[in-house]
Order: structure tokens, then C-alpha cells, then sequence
């Protein structure tokens, strides 16, 4: 990979902060010319460093009025079981994130749900309900804030 110079983290950080942001606005902030900007950003997606954008939205507004944290541990550790388990789970609709770590338990998934009963009946059908899965913990979330600065690192 080639090393990024400080114009480059500056449109990183401009697309970080906001998604949706124009390529005129992030140009004007980084002081190029807009085609300069655009190509800028094409070479960045081209390299893998740009994988997309993201918006974020309140859950709550759309009924999501539960959000938790599930740590789960599987009794198989094969590349299959893994695999499977994380492409199964990041299908369901009430999955917002799937997280395979290193540790005690091997995946903490980041669920929303509508209410208390959703949650109880997600985790049975989708979780503790399947063979290769022999601890399920869940922690409900209160708050949960996203940094908008870029992290980098030289």
C-alpha cells in the first residue's frame, strides 16, 4: 500500500465525518479543485481504503426500541462453523453487526429489537437454538455514541 499523504486523510476525514458529504464541499475543505478531489477519491476506492459509505439512523424512530450486545461461544472452532454461523446471523433483520473475536466467547453480535419479547424469541430461534452455539450472554445497551473522527495511523 502506498503511503496516503495529508490530503488524502483529509478526505478520508471529511467522508468519515459525513457520508454525504459533496465531492465540491470536500474539495473546498482540502483545497483542491473538484476533478482533483474526484480522482483523489476514485484512486482511494480503486486501493480497497474507501469501502463504502454509511448513514446512521435512530433505531428508536423505526421501532428498534431495544438495542444489546450478544456474546456467543460455539462448541466447533472449524473454518465452516464459523463461517456459517457469522453469514446466517448477519442476514437476520435484527442484526446490526456481527464481531468474531479472539477470547472467551467467539462473536458479540450487536442486535436491535422492537421490545423484550423480541429480543427473548431472537435469541432462542436464532441463537441458543443452534447446536454449535453452547453460551449466550446478553447485555442490554442504554446509550451508544460513534466518534466521527477518522483514526489513522502512520
Amino acid at each position: 500500500m502506498r503511503k496516503l499523504d495529508e490530503t488524502d486523510i483529509a478526505i478520508l476525514a471529511c467522508i468519515f465525518k459525513d457520508p454525504c458529504i459533496t465531492n465540491k464541499a470536500i474539495a473546498s475543505h482540502v483545497d483542491l479543485a473538484p476533478s482533483s478531489c474526484l480522482e483523489r477519491i476514485k484512486r482511494l476506492q480503486n486501493e480497497g481504503i474507501i469501502l463504502g459509505a454509511r448513514s446512521q439512523f435512530n433505531y428508536t424512530l423505526l421501532g428498534g426500541h431495544i438495542q444489546a450486545m450478544v456474546a456467543v461461544r460455539l462448541a466447533s472452532h472449524n473454518r465452516d462453523t464459523v463461517a456459517q454461523f457469522q453469514q446466517q446471523l448477519v442476514g437476520q433483520k435484527e442484526v446490526l453487526s456481527v464481531f468474531h473475536m479472539g477470547g472467551e466467547n467467539d462473536f458479540l453480535l450487536h442486535v436491535c429489537v422492537p421490545d423484550a419479547l423480541h429480543l427473548r424469541d431472537f435469541i432462542f430461534n436464532q441463537v441458543t437454538g443452534r447446536d454449535e452455539v453452547v453460551h449466550v450472554e446478553t447485555t442490554l445497551i442504554y446509550d451508544h455514541v460513534t466518534s466521527n473522527s477518522l483514526p489513522y495511523f502512520e
